[in-house]
């Protein structure tokens, strides 16, 4: 915090926020199913519920889809690409910008600032537990995409709506359970609105804000954090009033340039640092495995790993769901095998690129790299001394596409609870938001955003368990049609003109 915002009312509002709000919350969202006593001096390691939920429900969709981020991915690909599009389809936005809107939820500052915290807390070996996260992950956001496919409807605006919300209420009603369904619908538009409002929003401000400090401190001028936030704020506004649509049509030119400069630069630093990979990738593993510290210790690097890449790529939360039933198709299933592209993405490659240059750069164990995206920052200049600077605009626009995709996840639960004539109140709260997260303490702020987001799983993940064995009919009867071609390519469809007239 600077020293114009460090002080009077924004300094007790702060202290407010992480007494009043943060500190309860956490004691009720992350209680301890389980705990290690490190003993001899060592840390003790707490388990919160809420990994444990969402490993076993990833590892229980995965085994019950059989391996369908497997057998799916190449399907998923070509649907993203169009090539099983028709036009008429029923929805909002294509398969491309839908998984571009998602995506711009999940890529962001997670993928820059959170791995340096996984790492620079649990050591390399969380980079590992983050990839066997996005593997399973890549199954909850098929299953829990598929089902916001097949229980959207449209509002009253005409706009398409579905996700959680929907599918816990009227999914579970069909299945003999309306009040657990209804209460389930509640309690996830609930954390999803106060995900928005955290994870979705003030982690992003705040973490963009402390790049673009570091960066104009060296410029030689102090940038004021509620001039930021204020300016974000209005960058955002002018996006979000346009609905899925512009939010769609600006995700699919912002994340492919983003992504794409971020691997760029991670992929020449490899280059530079080709001979360190093989070293890296040793000390990631035996990290990982390690028992130096105990068991607990142990347990405490695969917990680190597991929180970071659930909180990046959001699978089981439920929220991607929510976008994706805005897509074009009268295929669920398809739509659920675009989804699962996402953790693959966002997790598989864009996490692990960030943990690879941190490890083979030596960020990790250097005192003077810092935390968090101060750590990503230094690791990137040592090999690009400009890179600072490069990173404050990525960051900044990571953050930005991260926010437009998560105002509309809490716009559609809001207007669940509340109808859509209150949308305007929920927007406006948002930008509110958007304001304070650069302003407020970078630690509440996280623990926040982890809270919320990762707390929809457990609604969430109750539905799509017992939802199970709808997905589980819905696939089996997709991939016997596809098999039969009952789906042709859109490069099949198209007829000469020979074959196309009749003859005579």
């Amino acid at each position: 915090m600077d020293a114009g915002a460090g002080s009077g009312w924004l300094d007790r509002l702060d202290a407010a926020f992480h007494q009043f709000v943060v500190a309860p919350l956490e004691s009720v969202i992350f209680f301890d199913v389980a705990f290690w006593d490190g003993g001899g001096g060592a840390p003790d390691v707490q388990v919160p519920l809420v990994v444990f939920w969402l490993i076993a429900s990833a590892v229980f969709f995965t085994l019950r889809f059989r391996f369908i981020n497997f057998r799916g991915f190449r399907h998923g690909l070509d649907c993203v690409l169009g090539r099983y599009s028709r036009p008429g389809d029923s929805g909002d936005i294509s398969h491309f910008q839908a998984l571009s809107a998602a995506l711009s939820g999940t890529v962001g500052l997670g993928n820059i600032a959170g791995v340096a915290v996984a790492i620079g807390i649990g050591g390399p070996g969380a980079t590992l537990w983050m990839l066997v996260a996005g593997f399973l992950g890549m199954t909850s956001k098929f299953a829990e995409v598929t089902l916001g496919q097949m229980y959207r409807r449209q509002r009253g605006d005409g706009r398409i709506s579905g996700g959680p919300m929907h599918y816990l209420r009227d999914g579970l009603a069909e299945l003999g359970f309306p009040r657990i369904g209804r209460g389930l619908s509640l309690l996830f538009a609930l954390m999803c609105i106060g995900g928005s409002f955290g994870g979705g929003n003030m982690f992003q401000a705040n973490q963009s804000y402390e790049q673009m400090a570091l960066v104009s401190g060296l410029l030689g001028f102090r940038l004021d954090s509620l001039v930021f936030g204020a300016a974000l704020a209005l960058l955002v506004g002018l996006v979000i009033v346009g609905g899925v649509r512009r939010i769609g049509r600006v995700a699919s030119a912002l994340v492919p340039a983003m992504c794409g400069l971020y691997l760029l630069c991670g992929g020449w630093i490899l280059l530079v640092h080709a001979a360190a990979i093989p070293a890296a990738l040793g000390t990631i593993v035996g990290s990982a495995f390690s028992l130096e510290a105990g068991l607990g210790g142990a347990v405490g690097v695969l917990i680190q790993g597991f929180r970071r890449a659930l909180f990046s790529n959001e699978a089981g939360c439920g929220s991607s769901a929510i976008v994706h039933s805005a897509a074009r198709t009268e295929e669920p299933v398809r739509e659920g095998l675009v989804a699962l592209l996402e953790p693959f993405i966002d997790t598989l490659i864009v996490c692990h690129m960030t943990a690879l240059v941190v490890v083979v750069t030596g960020a990790w164990n250097e005192p003077a790299a810092g935390r968090g995206i101060a750590m990503t920052s230094w690791a990137f200049a040592t090999v690009f001394p400009w890179f600072p600077y490069l990173l404050s605009v990525a960051a900044f626009l990571f953050a930005f596409s991260t926010m437009i995709s998560w105002s509309y996840y809490g716009e559609q639960c809001w207007a669940h609870l509340f109808g859509t004539r209150s949308i305007l109140a929920y927007q406006l709260l948002f930008l509110l938001f958007t304001c304070l997260g650069a302003v407020f303490d970078a630690a509440a702020v996280m623990d926040f955003g982890d809270m919320m987001i990762l707390g929809m799983a457990f609604p969430n993940l109750v539905g799509v368990l017992l939802l199970s064995g709808r997905i589980r009919e819905q696939l089996d009867a997709y991939l016997v049609r596809l098999r039969a071609g009952a789906f042709p390519r859109r490069d099949e469809l198209v007829a000469t003109p020979r074959e196309s007239v009749s003859p005579a």
